[in-house]
């Protein structure tokens, strides 16, 4: 019987960084994997994918606004739908065979194949071929992800009515596209068609899209999607997901108690994700899991056996990569002796739409539901010089700071590269800076980030220079 210092079962951003941390650091590991490719839901149906699409569609749409830019075109402009999936499927093939290369690269045994618990210190590898093999492990780290979840009265065919891994490979632009949830997965793969031509209508039970984001984050990007055509129906609670030959049916019943139906080719149902933790068989090792397949773990990301651990979507928390991957390292360096600390508020959002959306922080709903005086900041794209040069005018960042002692509590922003811009608040409040601290570092210009810097000016004594 193979045996190891740490096993790890899942090769997501989790899984694979935490194996690699954990290999550093002197321990022998291995990383079990039920599919043939590594990556886990994030490289191969999730961010990475989604990513490429929203790119090739970006290139798209910016043709129409090259006239604008004194660039003529002739000649008919097309979707190559097949040649577009084919491209995304290239990008993760080369990113899953880069995480491969890593797994050799730290000398990490990859076994192929569906983990579960003998034990709490063993653990039962069932490969494709029938076969199977136990391994031992002094400790284990649950890295198994989430999948998409779905409303008990929708019977989700893959082919008409679909989850967001479906959306990823379509063979044919949807004429009209129903999306069930105006999360952040589908307000993106939403865009993604909407460039393509589709028809897009977002169905979303609360009163606004990407509801988790501060509230004028929410409102700007709704203002700029329907501006691009996309239609809302917020404060909607869908009755009924039905399909009829190639057509798809929704019902869903407004704040007034009236029925609305919209009837399009596909409906994409993205209501969120739930743990994943099917097939474990944790019991078999003591671990608490809850009703909803979470696992249970402490500050430390212990379960209640001290052996096992457990990260990324499988518990408490947001359903990020890159958080997953900060819990990865976390454990890796717990079980080395050493104390590594998350401040779980700078874990960064965005969504991937353009433009884009990231935050950071706390929200101004936040602070007032929990009675913290703030001040706040905002200073809009459209009077930034780079903005103008590039045609990227819509967006604003805002920075919240405490009213006393002015360290910033939040940054939210929408606009052109804010999906990188986020890096340089993580940073600030990562050293505690206050709104005056950013105001007064220089940033090069012409560049999206003096919008950072005035945003910083216009919570400190409102004196932004350029608005």
């Amino acid at each position: 019987m193979s045996s190891f210092d740490v096993v790890i079962i899942g090769s997501g951003p989790g899984g694979y960084v935490s194996a690699i941390r954990c290999a550093q650091l002197g321990f022998k590991t291995a990383i079990i994997e039920k599919y043939s490719t590594l990556g886990g839901t994030c490289l191969n149906v999730g961010c990475i994918p989604s990513k490429a699409l929203l790119a090739s569609s970006h290139h798209y749409s910016e043709i129409a606004h090259f006239a604008d830019h004194g660039i003529e075109l002739s000649g008919e402009v097309k979707v190559n739908l097949e040649k577009m999936i084919a491209r995304k499927q290239a990008v993760v093939d080369q990113t899953s065979g880069g995480v491969k290369f890593l797994m050799d690269k730290n000398n990490i045994t990859v076994l192929e194949g569906l983990g579960s618990f003998v034990d709490e210190t063993h653990v039962a590898v069932a490969k494709g071929d029938g076969t199977s093999e136990t391994i031992e492990a002094k400790n284990i780290i649950i890295a198994t992800g989430s999948k998409p979840s779905s409303l008990p009265f929708i019977k989700i065919d893959k082919e008409r009515i679909i989850t967001s891994t479906e959306a990823l490979k379509l063979k044919e632009v949807p004429k009209h596209l129903v999306i069930i949830g105006g999360g952040v997965i589908g307000i993106e793969l939403g865009q993604v068609y909407l460039r393509l031509g589709a028809q897009v209508s977002v169905v979303e039970y609360l009163d606004r899209i990407i509801p988790g984001m501060d509230a004028s984050l929410s409102k700007e990007l709704t203002k700029v999607l329907k501006k691009q055509g996309m239609k809302f129906y917020v404060s909607h609670k869908v009755q009924s997901v039905d399909r009829n030959g190639d057509a798809v049916v929704v019902q869903a019943e407004n704040a007034k108690g009236e029925t609305i139906t919209l009837e399009g080719d596909y409906a994409l149902v993205s209501v969120g994700r739930r743990p994943y933790t099917d097939g474990l068989n944790a019991d078999k090792a003591g671990v608490k899991v809850t009703e909803r397949g979470m696992v249970e773990v402490n500050d430390h990301l212990q379960t209640n056996i001290p052996n096992i651990y457990a990260i990324g979507d499988v518990v408490r928390g947001a359903m990020l990569a890159h958080k997953a991957e900060e819990e990865g390292v976390m454990v890796a360096e717990i079980l080395a002796g050493q104390k590594p600390h998350i401040d779980y508020n700078l874990i960064p959002g965005v969504v991937y739409t353009w433009p884009e959306v990231a935050a950071v922080g706390q929200t101004e709903e936040q602070l007032k539901a929990n009675g913290v005086a703030y001040k706040a900041g905002s200073f809009p794209f459209k009077a930034l010089g780079r903005a103008r040069a590039g045609g990227d005018t819509d967006g604003f960042v805002k920075i919240l700071a405490d009213a006393k002692t002015d360290e910033v509590l939040g940054v939210h922003m929408i606009g052109a590269r804010c999906a990188d811009l986020i890096a340089e608040a993580v940073t600030a409040m990562e050293f505690k800076a206050s709104a005056e601290d950013i105001s007064r570092m220089s940033h090069a210009h012409p560049t999206f980030a003096e919008a950072i810097k005035e945003a910083a000016l216009a919570a400190t004594d409102n004196r932004a220079l350029h608005v």
